[in-house]
């Protein structure tokens, strides 16, 4: 994908049933008008349509609660870890792993993704299918859209990706259900990431993430190829600090000082990596105090599908234990 620009997809992580609604005819307002005529004028869609669908759009009070505080910017990693790596969700990757493991495999082999890193983030996203969420995806878009001024802009960009998703992939507007930031199936790729990097990977000619687990796999894994995946690169790797370096509070997820300049830090691993390597340092405040990680290419790719380091370190955890026999 880029299943969420500066924002969660992410297929968001906690699903709610976001019961709030109030009824509210979007068709009769100018911004939404305004969206109509661009819809039409652009791809050529129904004017009588697009009114019929926005006059029976909800907004969703619930969704705009839960924008505004996202797991990721309010739990603490040892708040955060075990939401996502506990027993049942293991022995279900594990279940998950042996059930398709061929087509992991071959996912594997074609874009050099691991399987047990495809089976993390599938697992992380929705239990494996279970959660892929309960809110409708049209009504969830035109209210962050139109109502949620902060992304705005990206939202009805979204919404505008979700209906042209729809008329490609023949898809019911009405009747889709995703996260509350409007991501949807197994893999929980919102529109715009659906669109770019979804695949056939069954090849019955139809891009389905929400019935087909061939697609499912194949497009998680084209998503990271396409990001940059590093094949038999590292993820992160644990550090240790003599003193707090100077980029300790820095927040960047993308890799942007060499190893080299670590050392210089007083920063260590025990694997060894040559001086050039880029890598950014992740702070967490874990179980037992302060972890230090060097956050590498790979981990960055990670971040790409939902920009959090809690994230990420959430499916390389995962992954690791996925791993482990």
């Amino acid at each position: 994908m880029k299943i969420i620009k500066s924002f969660l997809v992410v297929g968001l992580v906690l699903q709610c049933a976001l019961p709030l609604t109030v009824s509210a005819n979007y068709a009769q307002r100018d911004d939404v008008k305004d969206f109509i005529n661009k819809m039409v004028k652009k791809y050529d869609f129904d004017r009588g349509v697009l009114e019929q669908w926005f006059s029976k759009a909800k907004k969703l009070d619930g969704v705009l609660e839960s924008i505004a505080k996202p797991a990721e910017k309010t739990l603490s990693w040892k708040q955060y870890r075990p939401i996502f790596v506990k027993k049942k969700r293991i022995e279900m990757g594990f279940a998950f792993m042996e059930k398709h493991h061929e087509l992991l495999a071959r996912a594997e082999k074609e874009t050099g993704v691991p399987v047990h890193i495809i089976a993390a983030i599938i697992g992380v996203e929705t239990y494996y299918g279970r959660h892929s969420g309960r809110t409708a995806v049209f009504d969830s878009l035109t209210t962050l859209g139109f109502d949620y001024p902060p992304r705005s802009k990206f939202f009805k960009s979204e919404l505008e990706q979700f209906l042209l998703l729809a008329r490609e992939e023949h898809i019911d507007v009405t009747t889709i259900r995703g996260s509350y930031a409007g991501a949807m199936g197994m893999p929980q790729f919102i529109s715009s990431s659906y669109r770019r990097y979804a695949v056939d990977f069954d090849g019955d000619g139809k891009r389905d993430l929400w019935n087909s687990v061939a697609d499912v796999i194949g497009s998680v894994a084209n998503y990271f190829k396409v990001h940059g995946w590093q094949r038999g690169g590292d993820v992160v790797q644990r550090a240790q600090v003599s003193h707090r370096p100077k980029d300790a509070t820095r927040k960047k997820l993308k890799p942007h000082t060499s190893i080299g300049d670590f050392r210089k830090q007083g920063v260590t691993t025990k694997k060894p990596y040559a001086d050039d390597v880029m890598a950014t340092l992740i702070t967490l405040e874990g179980r037992k105090g302060t972890e230090y990680w060097l956050g590498l290419k790979n981990f960055y790719v990670i971040t790409r599908y939902n920009h959090s380091a809690l994230y990420s370190m959430a499916v390389y955890d995962l992954s690791q234990e996925l791993n482990s026999q």
